[in-house]
């Protein structure tokens, strides 16, 4: 079987597989622009695998005239920018020591020992420069079917890195078959280890769940997350029920996970999930705002258009409710309004702190009104 894509034909590309090569190293590319190819999805990074020693990659590509970062030499891989692409080259390897985060590798000659440590069958296809698709774990039936499983024992492969829990998780949300299920052996697995969560870094998880939060429809993995326990690890007090719900809602809406992220509430998903100030602000306003009386004009008003079509959705998604009509309308009429009120317009009898409390209460009346009560009414 042999894929097609215009990654493959890039100058540059071609010109770095060319060169190792010749040199008489073996080249192949591996992961997401395989498995994405594949699935018909966009490709978005370059890896290859080769034979050769970093040392070996880096002084052949500069002789080339490429340039070459060592992004991550002692672990085998090198970054080579060819044709203005970057593409990340590592060394066949096989793990010699894992401790749950990290691992030390031994560099190998053997393509199954460098598939065998990988976490997914559907991670572990490689494809030659001419696009032959090299399968050496039988994993291409699992990708065309939409199963996401994990290459070898379960156990074995989460106790290497514990992030795998998550990426399983996260990879069926993106790649897998909502309709024929989560892999049962590897679900049973994340359950039996879901501690191993606690020991990681919050921003590899923060980063795992924005991806997952991001996927069309998250709502199943989250919920085997939920069953397995795994999120209580992850976000305690979690509640994913709505999710499913949320997703069907925005069927004619980007996909957000801030909003995703608002509805499945718990604790403080901040520190959780190590995010940035400003994303904490905009979730919190988001989930406070869920309760609030304000129509959906007055929401953009108070929020802006795209958090607050987050807290309608929201809204309708939690109270099982359908969204208001005309709802996108009244948004862009909220984010195109202006307040009709000034200070001048109460000045000189409101001064100091009495104007500044009668500028919020007929502001208050003005959102009450959906944004429709005019200067004239509000100053009678």
């Amino acid at each position: 079987m042999r894929i097609g894509g215009a990654w493959l034909n890039y100058p540059g590309t071609q010109a770095l597989c060319a060169v190792l090569g010749l040199a008489g190293h073996r080249v192949l590319f591996v992961g997401g622009c395989v498995r994405n190819t594949l699935m018909l999805m966009p490709v978005t990074d370059i890896d290859l695998a080769t034979d050769a020693v970093p040392e070996v990659v880096a002084e052949v590509a500069k002789a080339a005239g490429f340039k070459v970062i060592p992004t991550g030499i002692d672990h085998g891989t090198v970054t080579v920018i060819a044709g203005g692409i970057h593409h990340e080259i590592t060394t066949f390897r096989s793990d010699v020591e894992t401790d749950g985060r990290r691992a030390v590798v031994s560099f190998s000659r053997n393509l199954a020992e460098d598939a065998a440590r990988r976490d997914f069958t559907m991670n572990a296809l490689y494809a030659e420069p001419s696009g032959e698709i090299v399968d050496p774990l039988g994993g291409l039936p699992d990708l065309l079917a939409h199963r996401v499983r994990f290459v070898g024992e379960p156990e074995q492969r989460i106790r290497e890195d514990y992030l795998r829990i998550l990426r399983f998780f996260r990879f069926h949300a993106v790649y897998g078959d909502p309709a024929q299920g989560i892999d049962a052996e590897g679900l049973a697995a994340c359950a039996a280890l879901a501690d191993g969560v606690d020991g990681l870094s919050r921003e590899r998880i923060g980063a795992e769940m924005r991806k997952l939060l991001a996927a069309r429809n998250p709502a199943p993995a989250l919920a085997s997350m939920a069953a397995s326990g795994v999120l209580q690890h992850v976000l305690p007090g979690a509640d994913p029920r709505a999710i499913a719900p949320l997703c069907h809602l925005e069927a004619d809406s980007p996909p957000r996970w801030q909003r995703r992220l608002a509805v499945l509430g718990g604790e403080d998903p901040g520190p959780h999930l190590r995010l940035s100030r400003q994303e904490q602000a905009e979730i919190g306003k988001i989930a406070e705002a869920i309760g609030s009386p304000f129509t959906p004009a007055a929401l953009a008003w108070k929020l802006g258009e795209t958090p607050g079509a987050d807290v309608v959705l929201a809204r309708a998604a939690l109270l099982e409710t359908p969204v208001p009509p005309g709802w996108r309308s009244d948004l862009g009429r909220g984010a195109g309004s202006k307040f009709p009120i000034s200070a001048a317009d109460l000045m000189p009898s409101l001064q100091g702190e009495a104007l500044g409390t009668k500028l919020k209460e007929l502001e208050g009346r003005w959102l009450s009104s959906d944004l429709k009560l005019t200067r004239a009414a509000l100053l009678a």
